[in-house]
């Protein structure tokens, strides 16, 4: 066989492998406990999606943390919720004349000068917004996994490409990377793109789709993540009845569940993750139910 048709089976099976670990999904009759995803890094207890998040996600025992990715003006991909950076940053005291504040019309730069962290305690004054570089670092380092939302991508033109090339260059588009990684959106149209750039490289879809259209979703996604308050048991058994771009069933990760009674809520439907600002209250849940 030729060198490079060798070469790319090997990293298709690898892919593959990677894809089946540690992703693979609880079905009828497996008793696994669903996947906690720490909400934004662990937000309950840290300013969301900063490094100190990553950090006290990784401290509490969470190997899945969930983040938002946006773009700057000089092109530089951050970490952050909010298309403006008023509420979880200091600036509109750094920059008083520059508002709302869009993340977009600032340059990197700029950003940097910013406390990502006083706002949510004095602990973390000094606190940076993160370059989506920085994070994946954190991430590596701590041997976490990875929920990345492609936030506002009608914002950012050609954000997709810009990800996908990132994760490449930061080595997590190889087998060993695959199954640590999922990429999420709730725009249908940046996922389709995500799955032609990179078909390996796992895709969820934010949102609540009408049933009757979840097998037109499995044709470039992974999994559903609804609201857990739009979901039923019968929906979750709907989703894992569709078999997505990779041939497994649909997985479902709910979000955003922060107390006992609403996780034994979600068990009860069925979901195979739970993202939560309050990882630790979840996995006490789980191990009660």
């Amino acid at each position: 066989m030729h060198a490079r048709a060798v070469a790319a089976t090997i990293t298709a099976l690898l892919g593959t492998a990677a894809l089946l670990s540690p992703l693979t999904a609880a079905r009828a009759g497996d008793t696994r406990e669903p996947t906690v995803l720490a909400h934004r890094g662990a937000s309950a207890y840290a300013p969301e999606n900063t490094l100190a998040a990553v950090d006290k996600a990784a401290a509490l025992g969470v190997t899945w943390v969930e983040n938002d990715v946006q773009r700057t003006r000089d092109g530089e991909l951050v970490v952050l919720h909010d298309d403006s950076l008023a509420r979880t940053t200091d600036v509109e005291q750094v920059f008083p004349g520059r508002a709302p504040w869009k993340v977009k019309d600032f340059t990197f730069a700029e950003i940097a000068r910013l406390d990502a962290g006083g706002w949510f305690s004095s602990s973390y004054t000094g606190t940076r917004v993160p370059t989506l570089a920085q994070y994946m670092g954190r991430i590596e380092h701590n041997h976490e996994n990875l929920l990345l939302e492609i936030k506002n991508p009608e914002l950012y033109p050609g954000i997709e490409r810009q990800i996908v090339t990132l994760l490449g260059d930061e080595g997590w588009l190889d087998g060993r990377h695959l199954g640590r990684i999922v990429v999420q959106s709730f725009s249908a149209d940046s996922l389709r793109l995500v799955h032609r750039l990179r078909a390996a490289v796992t895709t969820g879809y934010l949102g609540t789709p009408p049933a009757s259209a979840l097998r037109g979703y499995a044709g470039f996604t992974d999994l559903i993540n609804p609201s857990v308050n739009s979901i039923s048991a019968g929906y979750v058994s709907s989703v894992h009845a569709c078999r997505g771009p990779h041939g497994r069933p649909l997985r479902v990760f709910t979000w955003t569940v922060d107390d006992a009674a609403t996780t034994w809520k979600a068990v009860g439907y069925g979901v195979d993750g739970i993202i939560t600002d309050k990882p630790d209250v979840v996995r006490a849940a789980l191990r009660a139910s």
